[in-house]
């Protein structure tokens, strides 16, 4: 199978709108009264408060960090068994994470073979102990979790089949109509990876698999059915990713990481009406952070992301989180030096405290605190992209609601 990676998937390294006005480092020192409040008010990692959330988004400055892989594991058990959350939507494909979400309820499927479909980054023994531990919880109790993904950056034969064998039971009469929009457009392969990269790169005229597989959505949700048909449900949102993945992979690239984060909002939404339950979003912080304009200057990019429009949909119900870190490396490996002094983690760092639990909304504020909280934020960008990549646009109380910071991260494991 073709290594498939988020980014290689969604552009490489020319991704979405050109950032321009980007501010010049500002070059701020560290503030000690600023470090006196946060050691003042660090907690451990399971003192975390969501409050009223009804969905949690809970984000790492990069992928693939044991040490924060882990820390976000012992926020899942937190939220799970003590807060009342039974859904995950993890940022990868939905059409993948209907059979992950088979083996979390019932354990059926080979578990190290579905992870090998993910992309390059989650397959790692550190990811799998995320699946080991929702089966192991869903194995002895009655009110289980459930797993989602939140992309459909590869959606997979298993949709189209989905799609196929529900008109044929509900709607036959509409059979044939379906298989003139579906088949021509059904994957001939299961490696997502090449399809990906033919249908983006070599397939010039896009037109006639966007229009047919608009089609096949509106053939879909024009369907009679119940208002309250899971089954129904499941198989519109099928064809909404199939339609999600033709569009998106049809734009101008500098529309692309737009187009994507748009719909991965949605995505969670959905999830969290269709399951009826709270919602722990697991993604990159470019994509949880409450940051409507969020850019990046290597490589140049622009967009709306995903927990913008969830905090505008969900207001304080949708809780933001941010794990952050100083220093250390990832899978590559990639080297990633400590944080200069205008990204908001040199701050956190120079507490000298190894891990902890920030909340940003904790009373009362010293005016520093208020001045280090409200100025324009700049942290870690793509570290593939180099050591100087770096995320900006609007400020660190719009991006976080909670920091989880550690010092030092070391890469996970790949699963071999």
């Amino acid at each position: 199978m073709e290594t498939i990676s988020r980014r290689t998937l969604l552009g490489g390294s020319a991704l979405g709108v050109a950032a321009a006005g980007l501010l010049p480092s500002a070059g701020y020192a560290t503030d000690d009264k600023v470090t006196r409040w946060i050691t003042a008010n660090a907690k451990p990692v399971n003192e975390l408060n969501v409050g009223n959330a009804q969905i949690v988004g809970l984000g790492e400055a990069v992928h693939a960090t044991a040490e924060i892989t882990h820390l976000k594991l012992r926020i899942i058990r937190d939220l799970v068994e003590h807060h009342g959350f039974r859904a995950i939507a993890f940022e990868d494909d939905w059409s993948l994470g209907t059979q992950l979400n088979d083996y979390v309820l019932t354990g059926r499927g080979d578990l190290y073979a579905l992870m090998g479909q993910l992309s390059t980054e989650a397959r790692t023994h550190e990811i799998a102990e995320l699946f080991e531990y929702l089966r192991a919880y869903n194995a002895t109790h009655r009110d289980k979790v459930r797993f989602a993904g939140s992309e459909y950056f590869s959606t997979r034969r298993l949709s189209y089949d989905a799609i196929a064998e529900y008109v044929a039971r509900r709607a036959p009469h509409r059979l044939a109509e379906l298989h003139r929009s579906l088949d021509p457009i059904r994957p001939n392969t299961d490696d997502m990876g090449a399809y990906v990269q033919w249908y983006w790169q070599e397939v010039k005229d896009k037109a006639p698999y966007v229009a047919k597989a608009r089609a096949v959505y509106s053939l879909v949700r024009d369907l009679p059915h119940r208002s309250n048909d899971r089954d129904y449900a499941l198989t519109e949102h099928h064809a909404r990713q199939i339609r999600s993945f033709y569009t998106a992979f049809s734009l101008p690239e500098e529309q692309n990481w737009v187009y994507r984060d748009a719909r991965a909002a949605e995505n969670v939404r959905w999830w969290h009406r269709f399951t009826r339950n709270k919602v722990i979003y697991w993604a990159a912080s470019a994509h949880t952070a409450n940051a409507p304009h969020l850019t990046v200057n290597e490589p140049p990019v622009s967009f709306r992301n995903a927990g913008s429009y969830l905090r505008t949909w969900y207001g304080d119900r949708y809780r933001s989180i941010g794990c952050t870190f100083d220093h250390g490396t990832s899978l590559g490996p990639l080297t990633m030096p400590p944080a200069p002094a205008d990204w908001f983690e040199h701050q956190l760092t120079a507490t000298g405290l190894d891990n902890f639990v920030l909340d940003l909304r904790t009373q009362p504020q010293p005016a520093p605190v208020r001045a280090w909280l409200r100025r324009t934020a700049r942290t870690r960008g793509f570290p593939d992209a180099g050591p100087t990549s770096y995320l900006t646009g609007d400020t660190l109380a719009d991006w976080f609601d909670v920091v989880v910071h550690t010092r030092e991260v070391t890469p996970t494991h790949l699963i071999s």
